[in-house]
C-alpha cells in the first residue's frame, strides 16, 4: 500500500515516518508544506495525482495557538481549506483520509468536569472558545462533508519525541531555571504521539471510519504534569501552582479538555496508557 503523510516534518507526522515506514510492508512518502502547501488546492490535485497514494494520513496544520489570534485568515486557510482540498481529493478518487484534530473543539467549561467526569465523548457539543479550535472544528466540519471513508483523531496535550511541546518546553526551562510558574486550574490528559500512531494504525486496519479520541487515561493540570517530568528527569525545579488569570494569554484556554476514550477501547487491539505510564515511556532525561 502507497501512503501519504502530509505534515511528515512535525511532531506527529515524523512518528508516523518512523512508526510505518518502520514496518517494510508498505511505501511510505512524507512531504512537509515546502513540499505541499495544502491550502493551495491546484497544488493538492497536482500533487496527489502523481503520488496517487491509497492512504493519506493529514498530520499538517496550524497549531500556533496564541498566533492564530492573529493570523485568523491563516489559521483557517491550512486547518479548514487545507482539510477541504485534500478530502475533496479522496473523496474523488475513493481513497481513505486520515485527519488529526483537537480537544479544542470543545468548551473546556470547568464544569463540564463534573457533567463528563470521563471526558468528552465523540458526540458532545462543540462550541470552541478560540481560533485555533474554531479553525480545526470548521476542518472537520469538511471532511465529513466530503468523504465519507475516513478516520477523524481527536488528540489533547499531544507530546512525543519530536517538535515543540509541554514537555520539551519543561526541560528546555528547567535546565535554564529552578524555580518555574505553572498553571493548576487547566484539567486534562496528555496524548503520546507514539501511542497516537499505534492505536489509529490499529483502527485503519480494523477498517474503522468515524470519530475517535486518543488520548491517555487519567486527569491532571498543566502543574502536576510539569511536577512529573521533573521528577522522571531528575531536574531539581520547584513548580509553583498559579491561576490562569495570573498567566494570561492571547488565545482563551480550555478549564477542561479531557477527551472520553471508551468507543477506542471497545475496538480490540487498541491501548489506553495511564498518562504516567505515557510519559515514562518517553525516557526523557534532564
Amino acid at each position: 500500500m502507497k501512503i501519504l503523510i502530509t505534515g511528515a516534518k512535525g511532531q506527529l507526522g515524523k512518528e508516523w515516518m518512523d512508526i510505518v515506514a518502520g514496518m517494510g510492508h508498505h511505501e511510505v512518502i512524507g512531504v512537509g508544506s515546502n513540499e505541499l502547501d495544502i491550502s493551495n488546492r491546484s497544488h493538492v490535485t497536482k500533487t496527489l495525482n502523481r503520488i496517487d497514494p491509497h492512504l493519506l494520513i493529514n498530520c499538517a496544520a496550524y497549531t500556533d495557538v496564541d498566533q492564530a489570534e492573529d493570523d485568523v485568515e491563516q489559521a483557517f486557510l491550512v486547518n479548514e481549506k487545507g482539510v477541504e482540498n485534500l478530502a475533496g481529493w479522496c473523496s474523488g478518487h475513493r481513497r481513505k483520509m486520515v485527519h488529526f484534530s483537537t480537544d479544542y473543539v470543545f468548551p473546556g467549561r470547568l464544569g463540564d468536569r463534573k457533567r463528563y467526569p470521563e471526558g468528552y465523548p465523540e458526540e458532545a457539543p462543540t462550541d470552541p472558545v478560540n481560533t485555533y479550535g474554531a479553525s480545526k472544528l470548521a476542518g472537520e466540519e469538511k471532511l465529513r462533508k466530503l468523504n465519507t471513508n475516513h478516520l477523524l483523531i481527536r488528540t489533547s496535550w499531544l507530546c512525543g519525541r519530536y517538535g515543540n511541546n509541554f514537555v520539551s518546553t519543561m526541560l528546555r526551562l528547567g535546565k535554564e531555571k529552578d524555580r518555574l510558574r505553572v498553571v493548576n486550574d487547566q484539567f486534562g490528559s496528555p496524548s503520546f504521539a507514539k501511542n497516537v500512531v499505534y492505536n489509529t494504525w490499529n483502527l485503519i486496519e480494523k477498517e474503522q471510519t468515524g470519530v475517535f479520541h486518543v488520548t491517555s487515561g487519567g486527569l491532571i493540570t498543566w502543574h502536576r504534569f510539569a511536577e512529573a517530568v521533573f521528577e522522571l528527569s531528575g531536574l531539581d525545579v520547584q513548580v509553583d501552582s498559579i491561576s490562569t488569570e495570573e498567566y494570561p494569554t492571547k488565545a482563551r484556554r480550555p478549564s477542561f479538555s479531557k477527551l472520553n476514550t471508551k468507543k477506542l477501547e471497545s475496538i480490540p487491539g487498541c491501548r489506553i496508557i495511564d498518562w504516567k505510564e505515557g510519559l515514562k515511556e518517553e525516557r526523557i532525561k534532564g
